[in-house]
């Protein structure tokens, strides 16, 4: 899939937990591991900007476009 999610990376700079993301984005644990794993079909822009708010980014911090040519398995970038 050529849309990574970078949201475990913002976690980790910032030494949140999934738990407590997902509590403040207002989201289940398990939809953001669903986002975080790349099996997200769709991302609303309301929980887009939640995300941003919540984690004090931008769009292209959570989100990075990559050629499927230029993707190794599993479609993640070397």
């Amino acid at each position: 899939m050529p849309i990574v999610v970078r949201i475990d990376v913002e976690l980790a700079r910032r030494k949140m937990s999934v738990g407590e993301f997902a509590e403040r984005v207002g989201l289940t644990p398990a939809n953001v591991a669903v986002l975080k794993n790349g099996r997200a079909k769709a991302v609303r822009f309301s929980t887009l900007e939640a995300m941003c708010r919540v984690l004090g980014c931008q769009p292209g911090d959570l989100l990075e476009w990559v050629d499927d040519q230029d993707a190794g398995p599993g479609g993640e970038s070397p």
